[in-house]
């Protein structure tokens, strides 16, 4: 196959992600998945957490579309789809478990072009609603007025619980 198309088809299947993201998580994780997204909206959760199902059940249905890619020739292209894909999933990762959420702390605290993502997703968790998208997220002109009147941060609320609830967990094994 044409390496040109190749590298061609995991750029679309990248960019489309977004949309496809925002979608499913509109749909999806604010709809009848809520039972296992509501996790990530409540402050303190440490470790593992319901909502993760769903990044394992979106990596699963890609590893399938390569092996179908992989096992039938002339559906090859299906791999290099599911390598975009798979580099959408992993910059949402980087940046929303690892930056945002600091579900690893392999990030500095700031960086400067990551701080509207961090803006966007604030506004997510303080409404609860749009943005859905998480690369180049669609913030509501009314949620942002309705957002800059406001300080509060759930997202470093919850940060702050989960490193309270860490150290705790720590002090409780020492002695």
């Amino acid at each position: 196959m044409n390496v040109l198309v190749v590298v061609l088809a995991a750029v679309a299947a990248f960019l489309v992600m977004e949309p496809v993201t925002a979608l499913t998580h509109r749909v999806v994780f604010h709809g009848f998945g809520h039972f296992l997204h509501r996790s990530h909206h409540r402050p303190g959760s440490t470790g593992w957490e319901a909502n993760d199902f769903f990044p394992v059940i979106f990596a699963g249905s890609t590893i399938a579309i390569m092996a179908i890619g992989a096992l039938q020739p002339q559906l090859s292209i299906l791999i290099a789809i599911g390598a975009g894909i798979t580099a959408y999933g992993m910059s949402y990762l980087v940046i929303h478990d690892f930056y945002i959420h600091r579900r690893l702390s392999v990030l500095p605290e700031r960086v400067a072009f990551l701080e509207p993502l961090r803006e966007a997703h604030r506004i997510h968790h303080l409404y609860n609603a749009a943005p859905y998208g998480m690369l180049a997220p669609v913030i509501p002109a009314a949620l942002r007025e309705r957002a800059a009147s406001t300080t509060r941060d759930p997202i470093r609320v919850a940060a702050a619980a989960q490193t309270e609830i860490a150290q705790t967990a720590a002090a409780q094994t020492a002695s």
